[in-house]
């Protein structure tokens, strides 16, 4: 329980601190204008307070990955606490804020526009694909979950092909009206219920004294299939610590934000929470059901992919009881929910940014939204633990190539670059020893893949070097 707590505390630290160390090297303007007050459009550019886009925000953000991911990587041991925590404050947090406030400076630009300011028209025009692809990945990944979790709740009323087919008109409302319609107004309800279920699992566990693995056991590797802690639970955690993600998720609230000192407690502080919840669900996980080894059983015994989901019910419901373990699951249900939507809308302003196309009009919205309503309800089709690791892997892969753009920028305005450099190469390294070790992947050795991550991480090094230097 103490290291637990004192993972508590070194997130909400590393907020105080190195989030204001990462606030003063990009160095804000309050007297700036933001895109909401300078270029309102009643759509997307909307201003709204603080606290309701920091909710947004979070709530695009905390999608299935810190619940799921975290449940699945706490098998590997009490080394996944070290991880949402380091990776949350040195690399998430930072990744969040500067991608965010970038987007302010350049009139709430998409990620893939970001990234093609920085590393050329080559990468915008690989990333603006990519992302793509990964927004209606994140749709259709977060219409199946939450569907299956609320078919729990009506087993004789409703079954999960009516959910998915409820959730995805949600999405289609949520896609196409302005900004302050539906998702202004229904996430702080949602966002209720997401922390009703953080804080009484948090408090169940207290109050039970559950047996949650400490620092002092050591770090050994406890995965039962003895895959690798690098780089596999690098990727396994994924949204709890580090999601590029996110960063196609900043330039929705750079579009409402009001004042740029808001954007530490929006982008970073989002972040921070985001890696809260996930400390929490790995902790309930492995302490639910005794030890991570019985934790490791159970997953066993279950024998399918909806695994995490299952665990989510169980503890809800045994903990909190039936009408606090119904709140709990609807908190958990509310992030994907809240993350499938965005990651739709996103889809639509990505594509909308590419064609050049007026988005105020209903019309042309419609134009944009429907190939790509298509494309996620086709991809709703293919096996969902398919479907989740390659969502996975993009999504750190996304994470990388933001970096390297954040990196470019900060070494451009002669600032303290280092900052996102090191979560640069570390994540470099991650994503390509992953997808050469990976079963979905290349299936190469741990030796191999680790060395091709290192080769390559270098090579991104000597590049980023060579193009800055050249530039200026």
């Amino acid at each position: 329980m103490y290291s637990f707590l004192l993972s508590i505390v070194a997130l909400i630290v590393g907020y105080l601190i190195y989030g204001k160390i990462t606030e003063k090297v990009f160095g804000i303007d309050e007297n700036r204008k933001t895109p909401a007050i300078a270029n309102p459009d009643g759509v997307d550019y909307v201003a709204m307070p603080w606290w309701r886009v920091f909710l947004i925000q979070f709530l695009n953000i905390a999608g299935l990955g810190p619940i799921f991911g975290a449940i699945m990587g706490v098998m590997f041991g009490s080394a996944s606490f070290l991880w949402i925590v380091f990776g949350t404050i040195f690399a998430g947090g930072v990744h969040d804020y500067l991608s965010g406030m970038m987007s302010v400076r350049a009139n709430g630009a998409s990620q893939s526009e970001l990234v093609g300011m920085h590393l050329g028209n080559g990468v915008k025009q690989f990333i603006r694909g990519f992302s793509l692809i990964l927004m209606i990945l994140v749709g259709a990944v977060f219409v199946s979950g939450p569907a299956g979790l609320l078919a729990n709740l009506t087993p004789n009323v409703i079954n999960v092909t009516w959910w998915i087919i409820i959730v995805f008109a949600y999405y289609i409302l949520a896609t196409l009206l302005p900004i302050d319609k539906i998702i202004g107004k229904i996430y702080p309800v949602f966002g209720f219920a997401l922390l009703f279920m953080a804080v009484g699992i948090m408090g169940a566990m207290i109050f039970n004294h559950a047996p949650i693995p400490e620092f002092t056991e050591g770090f050994a590797n406890l995965h039962p299939k003895q895959l690798p802690i690098f780089p596999i639970m690098f990727v396994s955690i994924a949204c709890g610590a580090i999601s590029g993600f996110h960063a196609t998720q900043s330039p929705l609230m750079a579009r409402c934000i009001e004042n740029e000192k808001l954007g530490r407690r929006v982008f970073y502080g989002s972040m921070v929470a985001e890696g809260i919840v996930a400390l929490i669900w790995a902790a309930a996980a492995s302490s639910f059901y005794g030890s991570i080894e019985g934790l490791q059983a159970h997953v066993a015994s279950l024998g399918n992919v909806n695994a995490p989901a299952q665990i989510v019910d169980q503890i809800s419901k045994s903990w909190l009881g039936p009408v606090g373990g119904v709140l709990a699951l609807l908190g958990v249900i509310a992030a994907p929910l809240t993350s499938g939507d965005t990651a739709l809308r996103s889809a639509r302003l990505i594509a909308a940014d590419f064609l050049k196309f007026d988005q105020k009009p209903m019309s042309k919205r419609l134009i944009i939204s429907i190939p790509i309503f298509i494309l996620t309800f086709l991809i709703l089709q293919m096996d969902f633990s398919v479907l989740w690791r390659y969502f996975a892997w993009s999504n750190q892969t996304l994470a990388v190539f933001t970096l390297w753009a954040i990196t470019v920028y900060l070494y451009k305005e002669q600032k303290m670059y280092l900052i996102s450099l090191l979560p640069a190469l570390f994540m470099t390294a991650v994503t390509v020893s992953y997808i050469l070790i990976a079963p979905e992947g290349f299936h190469l050795s741990k030796q191999i893949s680790i060395i091709g991550g290192v080769i390559t991480t270098i090579l991104a090094l000597g590049l980023f070097f060579y193009k800055s230097k050249k530039q200026i």
